[in-house]
């Protein structure tokens, strides 16, 4: 199968769809949880019956919070998201909260987190994706070192990390507005795990491109990275699949409060496998399709 031929294909379905998600986070956003903006949630069960999201956002707004989101869970048990509530907001919800027919209801859980907390937050989110974003490079680097131009691996490995972030947050920017899916504190450490599954998808094929440039150092290099890609492709597909079927298991069963972090999880994976073979591998092509070419002239002045 020539992938690397269809490089151009590949690389702008890559291209269109980072820039769709570029278009969508620009206009739409993120739909930010508490983890970044501050306030409370919580999560009610009614005993008595089903109020409705209706009923529950109007006791909301008699007790002073009008803006409140109200999300139905199902099974009676609605999510409620709101400003900072403090100890006497909570109490004025409750109060209206137990005015509803189908009243009483159970708080099983609540979260508060202020703004000072908020803001520490989205700068460790943001420096964890840097520093982890270099740390990738520099172990590439350091793997790759027998290697000439051993940056250039670390570049196009970055590039698809990058690459499968930014269609990550499209996605997940779409999904704010469809589901009102959030991103919160647990959605950053999706995000990790989604690096550390790109990259190590990506080093098992710059791994086999390393070995068969070495087992025939006088072939063309695009030749080279697409017989190593077709050598790598099963497994990383199949490591995929498997992965992706843990996930979507745990997804249909496993309940409300890790939906969002399973999305991340499974749609890193399936943008990392695609970046991977893909886009990684493209990348290092088009950059340099004569990488080796000084490694051939010392080949041939030591022979």
């Amino acid at each position: 199968m020539d992938i690397v031929g269809k490089r151009r294909i590949f690389l702008t379905i890559s291209i269109v769809l980072a820039t769709l998600s570029v278009v969508v986070l620009g206009t739409s956003g993120l739909n930010l949880g508490i983890d970044f903006t501050s306030g409370t949630t919580i999560t009610y069960q009614f005993d008595g019956g089903d109020p409705g999201s209706a009923d529950v956002v109007d006791a909301l707004a008699r007790s002073g919070h009008p803006g409140a989101v109200v999300q139905a869970l199902g099974d009676k048990q609605y999510f409620v998201r709101t400003d900072d509530l403090g100890n006497s907001g909570l109490n004025d919800v409750e109060v209206e909260i137990a005015k509803l027919d189908e009243a009483p209801a159970r708080v099983l859980d609540t979260t508060s987190v202020g703004a000072s907390v908020a803001e520490d937050t989205v700068q460790n989110a943001i420096t964890a994706v840097i520093v982890a974003a270099i740390f990738v490079m520099l172990y590439i680097m350091y793997a790759f070192r027998s290697v000439p131009n051993s940056y250039k691996y670390a570049f196009a490995a970055v590039v698809a990390l990058m690459h499968d972030v930014v269609i990550v947050l499209g996605a997940f920017a779409v999904l704010g507005l469809a589901i009102n899916a959030e991103v919160n504190a647990i959605f950053i450490v999706g995000i990790l795990t989604v690096i550390g599954y790109s990259v190590n998808d990506t080093i098992v094929i710059f791994d086999r491109i390393r070995e068969n440039v070495t087992l025939a150092p006088g072939r063309d290099f695009r030749t080279t990275v697409n017989l190593s890609i077709n050598e790598s492709i099963t497994r990383s597909l199949g490591t995929s699949i498997t992965t992706m079927t843990v996930i979507i298991a745990m997804l249909l069963f496993g309940g409300a409060s890790i939906r969002d972090f399973l999305i991340v999880l499974l749609a890193g994976v399936l943008i990392g496998t695609y970046s991977s073979i893909f886009v990684a591998a493209q990348v290092l092509v088009l950059w340099e399709p004569r990488a080796f070419l000084p490694w051939r002239r010392a080949t041939s002045s030591n022979s």
